[in-house]
């Protein structure tokens, strides 16, 4: 028969000091195990299956020897039962670890996602615009949530305030949400159906943001006040007004103007070609220049040191609101952008051009896949003939346009 270890008083085991492993008795492989150090602890020393095993019951004093052999003789009892219970704790210190890793909010959970597809996006301003998007309306409500407990009525919380009021920021925001919990779910950090999507979800929930968004239209100079307006432009001085004045003559977005360089200028074929990294559609754009627009630019004057057609005064691109500005000194509230506008309303209402010439003037792309198909020219010719003729248009005499140049204020 195996030696029975003596059984330990609570004092006795106190005063134990040599280093090693002291059976304290009382239940069969307990031992008090002490370092060289003089630091101490609980051992049981048994058998599990067909391995011999040491697991640890903590530390002394802080379980006292009472407390060891409960927890002892609980080890034995579930060791008997069938179960190790070493390697049970081993799987519930990993499950626990696992689930810590896994425990990430959804706002830490937007923020890696924007870090992880910032380096795609080109423009520098998307990501600060989903940061504060999210911050504005998501986080009170989402931020400190898990990710993986995020539901259908978390995203509600966020979205119904603001559907009807902020119908455009909340549908973007919707869809941010959905990219996010997307994210999350592809590395693992939850599971299921994404509460924050919109096809066969959300949209039986909320009305469509097409019926509740109140459409807001760029300002735009009305057509007939096109050539009073060209004229009033044509005496303002400035690189910021010939920017504008040169938006107007190609129909052109004002980033597109703002960041020209002389580079994508060829005054001889008078064509600017737009690289595509600059595009909204990400798609090149040939402009056809009219003569009106090569003057201008022949007399820009060359800034040393700096390769953009419309140089800021301090070097570098001109800022978006340098061409607001020139229309509020104007005493006009139209926006540059609306001046495309302008053009569509022309080419529609004053002249026999077909629409898709227009809209390939502003370098729309085309809805129909058919049309799309079938028009892969960019019709750089046509294009120069109408360019010509809006050209002309706003360059007439102001009293042709039957009315004064005003604001519509």
């Amino acid at each position: 028969m195996p030696k029975i270890a003596k059984e330990l008083s609570a004092l006795e085991v106190s005063r134990l000091k040599a280093p090693g492993f002291v059976s304290v008795g009382g239940v069969p492989g307990l031992s008090l195990q002490i370092s060289p150090s003089g630091s101490r602890s609980w051992v049981l020393r048994v058998k599990v299956g067909m391995k011999r095993r040491d697991m640890g019951l903590g530390a002394y004093p802080g379980v006292t020897l009472a407390q060891a052999r409960d927890k002892a003789r609980q080890a034995r009892e579930l060791i008997e039962q069938g179960h190790d219970p070493i390697l049970e704790r081993e799987r519930a210190q990993s499950q626990l670890r696992a689930a810590q890793v896994s425990a990430v909010t959804f706002e830490e959970a937007a923020h890696s996602f924007i870090n992880a597809k910032a380096a795609e996006w080109t423009n520098t301003k998307h990501a600060a615009q989903w940061k504060a998007t999210l911050e504005t309306y998501a986080f009170s409500v989402l931020g400190k949530l898990h990710v993986a407990d995020v539901e259908q009525a978390h995203i509600l919380q966020v979205l119904e305030p603001i559907w009807t009021t902020k119908t455009e920021t909340a549908s973007r925001l919707r869809g941010r949400i959905e990219n996010v919990l997307d994210w999350a779910k592809a590395r693992g950090l939850r599971s299921g159906e994404n509460p924050a999507r919109w096809r066969g979800h959300l949209d039986k929930l909320l009305a469509k943001p097409t019926k509740v968004a109140k459409v807001e239209h760029h300002p735009a100079v009305p057509v007939d006040d096109a050539p009073a307006f060209c004229a009033a432009l044509q005496e303002r001085d400035g690189l910021a007004a010939r920017a504008l004045e040169f938006a107007m003559l190609t129909a052109a977005r004002s980033g597109e103007v703002r960041g020209a360089t002389w580079a994508e200028i060829d005054l001889e074929r008078a064509i600017w070609v737009i690289p595509a990294e600059r595009m909204k559609a990400k798609i090149e754009h040939r402009v056809p220049l009219a003569g009106r627009a090569l003057a201008l630019l022949k007399a820009l004057p060359r800034v040393e040191g700096s390769d953009f057609v419309f140089p800021a005064p301090r070097g570098g691109q001109l800022s978006d609101m340098a061409l607001t500005a020139v229309m509020r000194r104007m005493g006009l509230d139209y926006v540059p952008h609306g001046l495309r506008s302008t053009f569509r309303d022309w080419a529609a209402e004053k002249t026999n051009f077909p629409r898709d010439l227009a809209e390939k003037a502003l370098a729309h792309v085309l809805t129909s896949a058919v049309e799309a198909a079938y028009q892969r020219s960019d019709m750089l010719e046509r294009r120069r003939e109408m360019m010509e003729s809006w050209a002309d248009y706003i360059a007439a005499p102001a009293l042709e346009a039957g009315k004064p140049l005003r604001s519509e204020g």
